[in-house]
């Protein structure tokens, strides 16, 4: 079958994750044996787009407990693709290694109606592959996700005790920040952490010379990996060389201000106990500077 991979992407509706997008697209296309479809996931200001927001009205989403502006769009995926098909959920900050055809053609067992990374009794939705039609029985409608402030948080209580509807899918295919992986077994890396995203060295320099300033309000910090970040910044200059632009990602209009929590004090991924010691490290660092045509470094603060 050569039908199109319909991918479902969460991201920013004011500009502030092209780079994410322009590499997940990039690096996705690039490995990937079949076409895709990808679909940008964003508040809109359009009454007739089921990612409609009206903060001021409450109309539409309710985004105020969302750590992100995306954060509970891939509930509504199943019903956005009219209860039919399959679909694959991905956040934006993600760079592809492998062929989507990988995931996408994996059998699922009977009952399951998502495949997802499963770990130590947990499950992370950031990657997951949706059997729509299955989902139907156990997926609120689109209106009533819409309607609560705490359809996120709810979801996932709901499936963490429902752990039979869940596929396991090979952490290879979820990398968070490596996981300790070596580069080359990665499949698709999620550099999740938000204070440490590879992308802020380029979005933040840009936003501030446009006169805005990113979602993400906590402390940006240089990635542990250094081997990761150097990966991010050659599939970034491959995307730019063959022919991609950042202009070509953005969102006109820009949607506006946001309603979200703030992540002043978000910690991320980062290990608990040595944590001081961690932070006491990269607060000393400089992010290394890039080539004369690459975005000013940017000093963690």
């Amino acid at each position: 079958m050569n039908d199109p991979i319909r991918v479902f992407v969460g991201c920013d509706p004011n500009d502030c994750d092209l780079e994410q997008m322009m590499v997940l697209e990039y690096s996705a296309r690039r490995h990937t044996s079949r076409p895709l479809d990808i679909t940008w996931m964003r508040l809109s200001r359009d009454p007739a787009s089921p990612w409609y927001c009206d903060p001021a009205r409450k109309l539409g989403w309710r985004t105020e407990t969302w750590s992100t502006p995306f954060s509970a769009f891939r509930w509504a995926i199943p019903a956005v693709c009219g209860f039919r098909g399959r679909a694959l959920y991905m956040d934006a900050d993600m760079l592809v290694r492998c062929d989507l055809v990988e995931i996408w053609d994996m059998p699922m067992d009977p009952g399951t109606i998502v495949a997802a990374r499963r770990d130590q009794g947990q499950w992370l939705s950031c990657v997951a592959l949706w059997d729509c039609e299955r989902a139907r029985a156990h997926l609120p409608s689109l209106d009533a996700l819409r309607v609560n402030p705490q359809a996120h948080k709810e979801m996932k209580r709901l499936f963490a005790g429902r752990m039979d509807l869940i596929q396991p899918l090979a952490a290879r295919y979820n990398s968070v920040d490596g996981d300790g992986m070596p580069r080359d077994d990665i499949g698709i890396l999620h550099y999740s952490d938000m204070g440490t995203q590879f992308s802020h060295r380029y979005s933040v320099p840009r936003l501030r010379a446009e006169g805005r300033k990113h979602w993400f309000d906590g402390d940006i910090l240089a990635h542990p990996r250094q081997d990761l970040a150097e990966l991010f910044d050659r599939y970034y200059q491959e995307a730019l060389a063959a022919g991609h632009r950042l202009d070509d990602y953005r969102n006109t209009p820009a949607f506006g201000e946001l309603v979200k929590a703030s992540q002043k004090h978000y910690t991320g991924n980062r290990p608990g106990p040595a944590r001081a010691r961690w932070l006491s490290t990269l607060l000393k660092r400089v992010v290394p500077a890039h080539k004369a045509d690459s975005p000013e470094s940017i000093t963690p603060r």
